[in-house]
């Protein structure tokens, strides 16, 4: 893996149907904004998923999620959510954070794992297939 990390980041606003009762986000709609991050540092590789799907008979489902909630967020926070490549030749390993866009505080830091499967039988790879390592091994400029 080359030295640079790859990293995206997306902002957002917490919309209502994200919260309960008490205007707290769900926890399990971190997740969500996670996915958000993580779909934009994939694209900006050249990377659709769906698309490597279709063209090679691979997808990548979600193996593990960790989620470490530091402060909540609430309705209408202004947040950004960074996703950073840890990992791509065996698995894809991205980290995250989450952190309130007018102050930088930190609300929830997380990661997840995705395999790499064989969709017509579900065999799992051993390693990411080479298309994929390469677009994610060419570092643009990160942020």
């Amino acid at each position: 893996m080359a030295d640079a990390r790859r990293t995206a980041t997306v902002a957002f606003s917490v919309p209502f149907a994200d919260v309960d009762a008490m205007q707290i986000v769900w926890h399990a709609n971190y997740l969500k904004y996670f996915d958000l991050a993580r779909d934009r540092l994939y694209c900006d590789a050249g990377l659709d998923l769906y698309q490597v799907a279709v063209d090679s008979g691979m997808i990548f489902p979600i193996t593990r999620t960790q989620t470490k909630h530091v402060r909540p967020l609430r309705f209408r926070d202004e947040a950004v959510c960074t996703a950073t490549l840890l990992e791509f030749e065996c698995r894809l390993v991205v980290e995250f954070e989450i952190r309130l866009a007018k102050d930088g505080q930190l609300c929830a830091k997380g990661r997840t794992e995705q395999a790499a499967v064989r969709f017509a039988d579900g065999g799992l790879e051993l390693r990411i297939p080479e298309p994929i390592r390469r677009a994610l091994r060419t570092v643009g400029h990160d942020g």
